[in-house]
């Protein structure tokens, strides 16, 4: 699904040089359920832009479904986005003055599919998230996990390869953000690729595979090493550090 070979993104900030990402290496294989966990600064948030094709690559390659998309031009980002990726943000980016339906609608109409059909589909999705009795309802007319239950619907709705959530749970209550990780759950089972981007572990532990990312880098994957012996580590040297701060 997402093939990343040694891809690098550099900003410059008040004069200084910022790997946000450094040299990276990742493969995530069609339906595997990945979370992406770093703490603020450790580029996450560049890493979900690359691969949300937000944001392009200063150096190396990003292959998506096999494609070499590296170079490619804005509007071909655009109708990759559209077709390829449904987004979850942590926001929920939901038009005020719409209904949920017609929320969920816009990415259809950017596609230009017939009203009857993408009424249709769009109906469909939110069913599959439990929104039927909301769906003519518009966001302040809904609680914080509705909402979001809505940018889940509105992501679904293309049938994308792959969902990409971003703190999907950031804004909402523990009973809501356990309902929202079920049913990203559920779109996991259904077939779908699904990405979590977070800082919490708790929420990363949700994933079935979990890569940690500090300065830009990657430094564990729960595929390949043993993530018990890092947390341990990690909390370690977090205790040694709150003892020096009390000397």
């Amino acid at each position: 699904m997402i093939e990343l070979k040694k891809i690098s993104k550099t900003y410059i900030l008040g004069g200084d040089t910022v790997h946000a990402v450094d040299e990276l290496t990742l493969t995530i294989e069609e339906h595997e359920f990945v979370a992406i966990i770093g703490a603020s600064g450790s580029g996450k948030s560049t890493l979900m832009n690359i691969i949300g094709c937000l944001d392009t690559i200063d150096e190396g390659q990003y292959l998506l479904r096999g494609q070499d998309i590296s170079s490619y031009t804005d509007r071909q980002m655009s109708t990759l986005r559209n077709r390829e990726i449904g987004f979850v943000f942590q926001q929920f980016n939901l038009l005020q003055k719409l209904t949920a339906l017609e929320n969920v609608e816009l990415p259809l109409i950017y596609q230009g599919m017939g009203l009857s059909q993408r009424k249709k589909r769009s109906v469909e999705a939110l069913v599959r998230v439990g929104l039927e009795s909301r769906m003519h309802h518009r966001p302040n007319q809904l609680s914080g996990g509705q909402q979001q239950r809505v940018a889940i619907a509105r992501a679904i709705v293309t049938r994308p390869a792959l969902i990409l959530a971003d703190e999907p749970t950031g804004n909402l209550d523990s009973r809501s953000s356990k309902e929202i990780l079920e049913l990203l759950h559920e779109l996991y089972e259904a077939g779908n690729t699904v990405l979590l981007i977070t800082h919490d572990i708790h929420t990363a532990s949700e994933a079935k595979r979990r890569v940690r990312l500090v300065d830009g880098r990657i430094v564990m994957d729960s595929k390949y090493d043993d993530e018990a012996a890092y947390l341990a580590e990690e909390e370690r040297a977090e205790k040694m550090h709150r003892e020096a701060m009390k000397i």
